[in-house]
């Protein structure tokens, strides 16, 4: 079953940000059914290991048709307890998502088949390596709030089509679609306890951790992140983590001002700025300044906040008031350090409207820590170092963005940042794109979600090595003597060195040595 009932009143209520009215309420997961939760997946792992890809495939794609068939009511409800736009929920949660349930239910059977490993002159000795993959078991996923359908049902359709079972605990700002996640799989029909949901605050997911799945996949911030994997150390469970960042641009005097600035907009605004890899720092050359960010102030003054369920509003509300209240304290560190906030910097309820910020310099606190919100500061500088200094200067290393006319500049650029992701004239959207790796570097976390980097950490590789002619002992074994140590040095000369010619010379010593190995066992 989907949804894990308690005995007694311990509930979570959701709010809509929006409007502040209740969305629902859930029941609270306890500790000691959190760690039942996590031994009836491994029951149902114990079945569903042993399943066709095929079998798999089925699921996923049953449970994508049900998400088609109740797009906009999905959408309404990722709006209702997120606050962003109707519009967005559908196209930055819904679609990417979709995407990624064909493409892996398609091919998780071709980048998971047995793969044969060159051994080099190894294999001339009758030897052959292969790889095979093995799910872990159990996995734990501790998605955020910013994206509550897509991170989370994508991170489970990934482990499913891996052979693994999966335990779910969504936000406790977004409890509902959590538990929608688990209505779409057991509506298409999978097996008991293979999708689980429990609800709960911060106490929910210590237990999932402390209950030891197999592994642990989690997004949220870099203390709740280092948290999980010093508990997780504990027992030697594996994590994966997800842990934000203060994302770049780069925009060059010879970019494409519309295009730039189009991209600046949507890459800080969407979601509320609500997103790990959303435009957190602009760095924009000094030839250009004035003119590109005139232009972002334009295209921001135009862009209409409100509630999200209304089709033609392009930001809804923050999603608590703890991240709404960061998003004001950014602000003031702006005001109070001498930068200048060229429009917006004003809250109403959960609003907060978008603002650029002019004069922004690397040692503002809102160009250090993640703001997680509708801001975007700008900062100019002047040379190529310069640009690639200012990005790397800081904890965080998700994804970047350089824009250039140049494909060769924006190619030596690139390869100098330090993120997971980087891309050129264009901005965030890459964890859309399912064929892609998504993770960071530094304080933006571990491992990698989505492609076939996301799939292996799914998995567990098992090498298999055979001889396949096992008629005599190997020059390497026991007993050793002076024509041993002899043939030891000729290996390190000669086989050692990858060369055919060179090999060949020393087989009569191989083969004197052989045949001493053979007169010791008679």
């Amino acid at each position: 079953m989907a949804l894990v009932n308690r005995s007694d009143e311990s509930v979570l209520i959701s709010f809509d940000p929006a409007t502040g009215k209740e969305v629902g309420r859930v029941a609270v997961s306890s500790p000691s059914e959190v760690k039942d939760v996590v031994e009836r997946s491994r029951t149902a792992f114990g079945l569903w290991q042993h399943t066709s890809f095929d079998e798999r495939r089925s699921l996923i794609m049953k449970a994508r048709e049900l998400i088609l068939a109740d797009i906009d009511g999905i959408a309404e409800l990722i709006s209702r307890e997120s606050g962003k736009p109707f519009g967005e929920a559908i196209a930055m949660e819904i679609v990417p998502v979709l995407d990624l349930m064909q493409h892996y239910a398609r091919h998780t059977k071709y980048e998971l088949k047995p793969r044969r490993i060159s051994i080099g002159l190894y294999s001339l000795l009758g030897r052959r390596s292969r790889i095979i993959y093995k799910p872990w078991g159990v996995i734990g996923i501790i998605p955020a709030w910013n994206y509550p359908f897509t991170i989370p049902l994508g991170e489970a359709v990934m482990a499913l089509m891996c052979g693994n079972s999966v335990v779910i605990k969504p936000s406790e700002l977004t409890p509902l679609t959590g538990l929608k996640i688990g209505e779409i799989f057991e509506t298409a029909g999978a097996p008991d306890d293979l999708v689980q949901i429990i609800c709960g605050s911060a106490e929910t997911g210590e237990a999932l951790v402390d209950a030891h799945p197999d592994k642990i996949q989690f997004t949220g911030s870099v203390g709740v992140g280092k948290k999980i994997a010093a508990k997780a150390a504990e027992t030697l469970t594996p994590v994966v983590l997800e842990l934000g960042g203060k994302d770049p641009m780069i925009v060059f005097d010879d970019a494409d001002i519309e295009l730039a600035a189009r991209g600046a907009v949507w890459g800080a605004f969407c979601n509320s700025g609500q997103s790990c890899s959303s435009v957190e720092r602009l760095y924009v050359q000094k030839a250009i300044a004035t003119q590109l960010t005139d232009r972002i102030v334009e295209l921001t003054k135009g862009l209409k906040q409100g509630n999200g369920l209304r089709e033609d509003v392009s930001l809804g509300a923050m999603s608590s008031q703890r991240q709404l209240d960061l998003v004001k304290k950014h602000i003031e560190n702006f005001r109070d350090s001498g930068a200048e906030i060229l429009t917006g910097g004003k809250s109403s309820g959960l609003f907060f409207e978008p603002t650029v910020i002019a004069g922004a310099t690397n040692d503002m606190q809102g160009m250090r820590d993640e703001t997680f919100g509708p801001t975007l500061p700008i900062c100019v500088f002047e040379t190529e170092n310069d640009a690639i200094a200012l990005a790397n200067d800081c904890e965080f290393g998700l994804t970047a963005s350089v824009w250039t006319k140049d494909h060769a500049k924006a190619k030596r650029v690139a390869e100098q940042i330090d993120a997971g992701t980087v891309c050129i004239n264009e901005v965030l959207y890459t964890h859309g794109i399912a064929q892609t790796p998504w993770g960071g570097v530094k304080n933006s976390g571990l491992g990698r979600t989505h492609g076939r980097e996301g799939l292996l950490e799914l998995v567990r590789p098992q090498h298999i090595h055979t001889n396949r002619f096992a008629l005599l002992p190997d020059a390497w074994w026991m007993p050793y003597s002076s024509t041993a140590v002899k043939t030891f040095r000729d290996l390190a000369a000669k086989f050692a060195s990858g060369s055919l010619i060179r090999t060949t010379t020393m087989l009569p010593r191989l083969w004197k040595r052989l045949r001493e190995l053979k007169k010791d066992r008679t």
